[in-house]
C-alpha cells in the first residue's frame, strides 16, 4: 500500500528522522535514571506515562536527591507548561476525537514542529492518521532508546566512549534540522535570529536559567510585532 495512500504509515515515514534524536536522548536518559536509583522497570515506566523529555532528567534528579514529591511535580509542570500553547496550535487542523487525551500525550516539541509545517498541507481527513502514526513512532523509539539505556547503556559507552560524548548533542541537533527550512522566511528568519542571539547573550552574561524562557518570549513578541507590521502595511 502506497504511503501517500495510508495516512497512518506516512506519519511514521515522515517521523523516522526523529529517531536520530530520540534513541540517544531516550539511552542517556536509561542510564542516568538506573545511575540515579531507580530500577529497570521503573526507568520505563517513567518514559511511559511522563514521556517528558528534559522533564524526566530533572524529575529523576530531584527524586534522587531527596525533594519533596510537590516540589517536583510542580517543576515538572512548569517545564511542560510550554504545551498549553502547542496543543491549540494543532487543535485547530486535527477533528474532535474521543482520542485526544491520548493523542495529547504524544505532543512533544519535535512532534509539534513537524505537524506545524505538515498538518496544513495535507487533507482534513488524512490529518489524524497522520498525526497517530508520527506521535506514536516517536513515543515507541523513546520508550526503546530508555529501555537500552536502562539495561545495556554502561556497557555501550564503555564500548564505545565516543557514544556518551555525542548523546548529549543529539537533541539540540534534532531541533536544528527542524527549525531550518523556517529560514526561507523574512518572519522566521528575523525571529529566529534575534531569538538565538538574545539566548546567547543571556547565557554569555550569566542568566543560565533565564536564558531560554526569556528567549523564547521575546521571539514570541518578535514574531508577533513582525505579522501585525506586515498587515498593517498590506492594508
Amino acid at each position: 500500500m502506497s504511503l501517500s495512500r495510508t495516512p497512518f504509515l506516512r506519519g511514521i515515514y515522515d517521523a523516522l528522522p526523529l529517531l536520530g534524536g530520540y534513541i540517544p536522548v531516550a539511552i542517556s536518559f536509561g542510564l542516568i535514571s538506573t545511575q540515579s536509583g531507580f530500577d529497570v522497570l521503573e526507568t520505563i515506566l517513567i518514559s511511559i506515562f511522563i514521556y517528558a523529555g528534559a522533564s524526566q532528567f530533572l524529575f529523576v534528579a530531584m527524586m534522587s536527591a531527596g525533594t519533596p514529591l510537590w516540589l517536583v511535580i510542580a517543576m515538572t509542570l512548569l517545564i511542560n507548561a510550554r504545551h498549553v500553547v502547542y496543543a491549540p496550535n494543532i487543535a485547530i487542523y486535527l477533528p474532535q476525537s474521543r482520542w485526544w487525551p491520548w493523542l495529547m500525550h504524544g505532543l512533544t516539541d519535535q512532534i509539534f514542529a513537524l505537524s506545524l509545517t505538515s498538518l496544513p498541507r495535507m487533507p482534513e481527513n488524512a490529518r489524524m492518521g497522520w498525526y497517530t502514526g508520527a506521535a506514536l513512532l516517536a513515543w515507541l523509539s523513546w520508550i526503546f532508546g530508555t529501555a537500552l539505556g536502562a539495561v545495556a547503556g554502561e556497557e555501550l559507552t564503555a564500548r564505545w566512549p565516543l557514544l556518551g560524548e555525542v548523546m548529549p548533542f543529539a537533541l539540540p541537533a534534532l531541533f536544528l534540522v527542524l527549525i531550518a527550512p523556517l529560514f526561507t522566511s523574512r518572519i522566521w528568519i528575523i525571529t529566529l535570529g534575534a531569538t538565538t542571539i538574545l539566548a546567547f547573550l543571556l547565557k554569555l552574561f550569566g542568566y543560565l536559567n533565564a536564558a531560554i524562557p526569556l528567549a523564547a518570549v521575546s521571539g514570541a513578541i518578535i514574531y508577533y510585532l513582525i505579522q501585525r507590521q506586515d498587515e498593517q502595511n498590506a492594508k
